[in-house]
C-alpha cells in the first residue's frame, strides 16, 4: 500500500509527520493509493484540492483545533484503519466570475463559496437562481453557498442549516444581513445555479472566496455543482460523516 501524506505547517503534525513516513514510508502524491492529511479541516482542504485530478482516497488525523473531517490522531495500525475506513463521496462547487476590470477568475470549492465585502461598506447583492430574480437586493456582510461537508463550517457559524452528507442540497446564508433583516437564506437543490450580480460594485467591493482562493473586486460570480469531479474521503468507522453531521445537529 503506497501512502502520500499532506502536512499543515505545525510543529506537532510536522513530528508526526516524520514518525509515520519512517513507520510506513512514504510515495508521492500522484502515485500515491492513499493521502493522509495531518493538521486540521484546512489541511484537509488542502489535500484534496491536490489530488483533485486523480480522485485519490483522503484520510484526515487531527493535529488541529477543530478536525470536523478528521479522524483521530492514533499513529498505530494505519494500514488497518485505512482498510477499514468508510468512504464519504462529495463534489464540490465550481464558481465563475467576472471583476471590475473584465477579468475573468474560476476556481473549485469544497465546503463553501464565500461573498465578502473589502471596505467599512456594506455589500449589496442581487440573487438569482435558475436564471430567476429571487432577491432583488442582500445588503450584508456577505453571502455564502455551502456544500453539505462545508455546512458545518463558515456556513454554521454565519446560523445555516446543517445538510446531510449526501442529501444533495446547498445552503444559500447571509453573513450579518442587514436588509432584508429577517431573510435566513435558502436551501436549493444541488443541481442549481446561482447567480451573484454586486450592486454599486465600484463603491462597495466584494471578494469571491472559493476555500482558501480569493478573487477581488467582483462584478458578478456564478456557483454550480461540479458532478464530473468525485472526491472521496474516509472516516473511521465510529467517526462517519454523516453520524458526526447528525450529532452536531444535537448539540448545544
Amino acid at each position: 500500500m503506497r501512502i502520500g501524506f499532506s502536512v499543515a505547517d505545525r510543529s506537532d503534525a510536522q513530528l508526526a509527520y516524520q514518525r509515520l513516513k519512517a513507520r510506513y514510508g512514504e510515495a508521492p502524491l500522484e502515485e500515491a493509493d492513499y493521502v493522509v492529511a495531518l493538521g486540521g479541516d484546512g489541511s484537509m482542504l488542502d489535500a484534496l484540492h491536490a489530488i483533485m485530478p486523480r480522485h485519490t482516497p483522503v484520510y484526515g488525523m487531527n493535529y488541529g483545533s477543530v478536525g470536523f473531517l478528521m479522524n483521530d490522531a492514533h499513529e498505530d495500525q494505519l494500514i488497518e484503519r485505512l482498510k477499514a475506513a468508510k468512504p464519504a463521496h462529495i463534489s464540490p462547487l465550481r464558481m465563475r466570475g467576472e471583476d471590475m476590470a473584465g477579468g475573468k477568475f474560476e476556481a473549485l470549492a469544497i465546503n463553501e463559496v464565500s461573498l465578502l465585502r473589502q471596505t467599512r461598506q456594506t455589500a449589496k447583492v442581487r440573487i438569482l437562481v435558475d436564471g430567476t430574480l429571487r432577491l432583488e437586493e442582500l445588503a450584508a456582510d456577505g453571502v455564502l453557498l455551502a456544500t453539505p461537508t462545508g455546512s458545518t463550517a463558515y456556513n454554521l457559524s454565519a446560523h445555516g442549516p446543517i445538510l446531510p452528507i449526501g442529501s444533495q442540497l446547498l445552503a444559500l446564508t447571509p453573513i450579518s444581513a442587514f436588509r432584508p433583516r429577517r431573510w435566513r437564506g435558502a436551501v436549493l437543490r444541488h443541481t442549481c445555479l446561482v447567480r451573484f450580480e454586486m450592486i454599486e460594485a465600484e463603491k462597495r467591493p466584494v471578494a469571491a472566496v472559493a476555500d482558501n482562493m480569493e478573487f477581488r473586486q467582483a462584478r458578478w460570480v456564478e456557483i454550480a455543482e461540479a458532478p464530473e469531479i468525485s472526491l472521496t474521503l474516509l472516516f473511521d468507522p465510529d467517526r462517519a460523516l454523516d453520524e458526526r453531521v447528525l450529532i452536531e445537529q444535537f448539540s448545544n
